[in-house]
This record gives structure tokens, C-alpha cells and sequence, in this order.
């Protein structure tokens, strides 16, 4: 955005002495986030109702959150899961439909708020046609920004709506920035656990297993989050995300990792001041901030007790053991359609390694390639629009499945 608070702070809410409950979209229901999420809803229903829910696959799952918040209308992105969701939800008056357009009309149903938690690529779409039709927007969906920032941007700009940061990281940055202009910022910092790769040399790390990229030390997340943590390609989103969020330019920002997950960003600012977000590390926390914004909500969430932590440490990444995160860094940097290429061909390598189809050193590897190539042929131009982004992210996923179908574990990778 143009300054540091533009599209965050957007309209100010209308306030009365007894408001109507906040109406509430929740696009990616079933996943961690969107459980999180579910939680506090239901803490607190006098406060909100709920529109419409969305969900990919998980039919039981859906059905499950669409009946514990009362939902309106509930939308599965799976087409042949339609039959299933209509039978599970039979006797209830919510509303039911299936496929692409589904989640859509989830994302545009009536709502002050739209809790876009949809992971990967797959929620670029109903998110960007949310911002469109001028809903206010939480964004735990780290690659809507990283796709097609520059158009999304623009869009909560010329709608006049704010788009909240819900990943912990950009929250605590949200909070600590206390509405100053990004020309005050000297530096950004958002911080990394490390995961559970991070005293690990770089030979056991090219080694690991599925489960051991799955064993996060701190947080509880849904598995293609898990693995991009191990590799810290989670910060290099992130990273990417910030830029076009706060409108800080990439010399701007950093990463330092933190094992604690307590401090989850940090701002340094031009007369040598340094603000920090402080959390214990649950997802609600951010998540009810956003809910509730710029009001805040009662949560059921530890406190912190620092005397009790007694220390928190700090180091510097190391790109030698964890290439994932430069290779994020060197996109931000190029811009243009390299974020991307970089964020289809990594969903696509993740993939393949969770199906056990090629190495954790592999996700990297190929990640590069994807880069290299698209440079060459001018996959990676600049994206003019939502779609030009979804055209980019479509080619190169079929690229990258060409190119990992039927490698071993290995990791041997050719991309044309």
C-alpha cells in the first residue's frame, strides 16, 4: 500500500450502543486456521453470525463447522462432493453448492468480514472477488499477496476496504506499527522459529523424512504450511507478503530467527526506537484481533509470563542450510512474475515430497529451476491483473508436474 496504515485502516466501522452481530465469511474452514477461527465464533455468538462457510474437500469436516456456527450457506470446492454435503447437512436450513464458482459466492455473500484462510493458490480467486465487491478482508492467505500483490493492492485500494493481516507475523507487525507512515520505518523484522530443522546440519536436513519435516517444535498448522516452515520458504512468503502489505521495500525487511515464538515481529523505525509484537504462540490470538478489529475480544489464549520464559534468543538465518529462504528473498528483489513462479513451483514440491516423491533438498532444488526457467522464457513479466497471475501460476504448476512425474526421491530434476 502507498503508507503504512492505508489499506489496514481504511473505513472506520460505525459504532452504536447495541450493535448487530458482525456478519462473517470464513472461506478455508477446515483447516487449522479455519478451526481456530470456528473456536472463537463460537465463544461468542451473540457477537457474530456467520454467512457462509467454504471448505476444499472435507466433507464431515464442513458439515461439522457449518452446523457449530449456524451457518447461512456452505460451499465445498470439490464438485462431487455436492450429493455428500447436501445429505450431511440435510434438516438444517443451510444452503448448499459445490465447485469453483461455489466458493465464490461463498466469498461474496453479505458480511462485514471475509476470513480468507484457504491455503495456497486456491484462494487467490474468492479472496481477490471479495476485495473487489468491497468486503473488509483477514488475510491468513500468505499467497494471495505473494501471486498478485500488485493488483490486490490496488483493488483494496480502490475499494476502500481494509485487509487485515491475520498470520501472526504481519498482526504483531500491524500492532507495533501504531498507524505510522512506512517512510518513519527503518526496519522490519518478522521473526522465525527456526522449525524443527534449525540446529540440523545440511546434510541431515537434504535427508529428512515427512515426519520429521512435520514435527514443528511450536506451532500446530496444516501440512504444506509445516513443511514450507521447515524449509523456511514460510518466511520468504512472508517476507513478500509484508512488502506489499505494508509498503516497505525489500532493503526494509528481515528475518531473525527466535526459537521461542514469542516475539512475532518487530519494527525498527528512524529514531532508533524498536516496537514488538509479544504473543504466546496460538494462532487465536491474531485471529481474534482481526475478528474484532478495532475493537478487541476476550480470549481463552495463554498469557505471557515473562518472568516465567525467563529468556528469549535470537539468530541470524542461515541461507547456506535453508536455500528456500534466499531464493524467496531473490524474488522479492527481482519482482515481476518471479513471486509467482516461485510460490506455484513450491506448492507443486511440496507436494511431491509429502507423496514421498522426491527429497526435502529436492523442494528447493526444484524451486530454482522453476525460477531459472521462467526467467529465460518471460514467464515471470510482471502481472497486470488477478488473472495474468492465475495464468502464470497455471503454467508453471504444469511445468513443475512434468518435470517431478516420476523422479525418485533423489530430487534429479530437469525443468524445459
Amino acid at each position: 500500500m502507498a503508507s503504512g496504515n492505508g489499506q489496514i485502516q481504511g473505513r472506520e466501522s460505525a459504532q452504536s450502543p447495541t450493535p448487530a452481530p458482525r456478519r462473517i465469511v470464513l472461506l478455508g474452514a477446515t483447516g487449522s486456521i479455519g478451526r481456530s477461527t470456528v473456536d472463537l465464533l463460537e465463544r461468542d455468538p451473540e457477537r457474530f453470525s456467520v454467512a457462509a462457510v467454504a471448505g476444499g474437500r472435507d466433507v464431515e469436516a464442513l458439515a461439522r463447522v457449518a452446523r457449530a456456527v449456524r451457518a447461512e450457506f456452505a460451499a465445498i470446492r470439490d464438485e462431487s462432493a455436492y450429493d455428500a454435503l447436501k445429505a450431511a447437512l440435510a434438516g438444517t436450513n443451510i444452503q448448499v453448492a459445490a465447485g469453483r464458482e461455489a466458493v465464490i459466492e461463498a466469498a461474496l455473500r453479505d458480511a462485514d468480514l471475509v476470513v480468507s484462510a484457504i491455503v495456497g493458490a486456491a484462494g487467490v480467486e474468492p479472496t481477490y472477488a471479495a476485495l473487489a465487491a468491497g468486503r473488509d478482508v483477514a488475510l491468513a492467505n500468505k499467497e494471495c499477496l505473494v501471486c498478485a500483490g500488485v493488483p490486490f493492492m490496488r483493488a483494496a485500494a480502490e475499494a476502500e476496504v481494509r485487509l487485515l493481516p491475520m498470520d501472526s507475523e504481519h498482526n504483531a507487525i500491524f500492532q507495533a506499527l501504531g498507524g505510522e507512515d512506512a517512510s518513519r520505518i527503518e526496519r522490519m523484522i518478522i521473526t522465525a522459529s527456526g522449525g524443527p530443522f534449525r540446529t540440523w546440519s545440511k546434510e541431515r536436513i537434504a535427508a529428512a523424512s515427512v515426519e520429521e519435516a512435520l514435527n514443528h517444535p511450536n506451532w500446530a498448522m496444516g501440512p504444506k504450511i509445516t513443511v514450507d516452515s521447515a524449509g523456511m520458504m514460510n518466511k520468504g512468503l512472508e517476507l513478500i507478503e509484508a512488502h506489499h502489505l505494508f509498503g516497505v521495500p525489500a532493503e526494509k525487511l528481515d528475518v531473525v530467527v527466535h526459537p521461542q515464538s514469542i516475539v512475532h515481529g518487530l519494527v525498527a523505525f528512524s529514531d532508533g526506537s524498536v516496537t514488538a509484537g509479544m504473543a504466546a504462540p496460538d494462532m487465536r490470538t491474531p485471529i481474534a484481533h482481526c475478528l474484532g478489529y478495532p475493537d478487541r475480544l476476550a480470549t481463552p489464549t495463554p498469557r505471557l509470563d515473562l518472568a516465567k520464559i525467563a529468556t528469549l534468543t535470537f539468530e541470524a538465518p542461515d541461507f547456506e542450510r535453508f536455500p528456500a529462504l534466499r531464493l524467496a528473498l531473490d524474488a522479492l528483489r527481482a519482482g515481476g512474475g518471479l513471486p509467482t513462479v516461485l510460490n506455484a513451483a513450491n506448492e507443486i514440491a511440496v507436494e511431491a515430497f509429502l507423496d514421498r516423491r522426491i527429497s526435502f533438498d529436492g523442494i528447493s532444488r526444484h524451486v530454482a529451476e522453476a525460477c531459472e526457467a521462467a526467467l529465460r522464457d518471460g514467464t515471470a513479466n510482471p502481472p497486470e491483473s488477478v488473472e495474468d497471475a492465475l495464468a502464470v501460476d497455471h503454467i508453471v504448476r504444469e511445468r513443475s508436474r512434468s518435470a517431478l512425474a516420476g523422479h525418485a526421491a533423489s530430487g534429479m530434476l530437469t525443468l524445459q
